[in-house]
């Protein structure tokens, strides 16, 4: 068995994050999946993800491919903002304590 290149770990854990957001509409997925990837990855992997994915074909999942698109996606993500602070009730509050 052959160890995976770095793009291909790349490949395989955005494939995972559109995975996650598979059953959600295909605009919300989109903006789900690149709002994950900004948030939470490196502005490198970022970059290395984006120029791999030509040569990766149809090893990423088309949804990948939309998010990473140049421009904004147009839907609106399905995940919604945190709060930084746990006193706030509601959506995206914290009872950790």
């Amino acid at each position: 068995m052959s160890a995976l290149t770095n793009d291909e770990k790349l490949v395989r854990m955005a494939n995972q994050i559109a995975a996650f957001f598979r059953s959600y509409p295909d605009e919300e997925a989109v903006a789900g999946i690149h709002k994950h990837i900004v948030a939470f990855w490196t502005p490198r992997m970022r970059a290395n993800l984006a120029a791999c994915l030509p040569g990766m074909g149809d090893k990423v999942d088309s949804l990948v491919v939309q998010a990473m698109h140049p421009d904004e996606p147009k839907g609106e993500s399905p995940v919604r903002a945190a709060t930084r602070d746990p006193q706030k009730l509601g959506e995206g509050a914290s009872d950790a304590g």
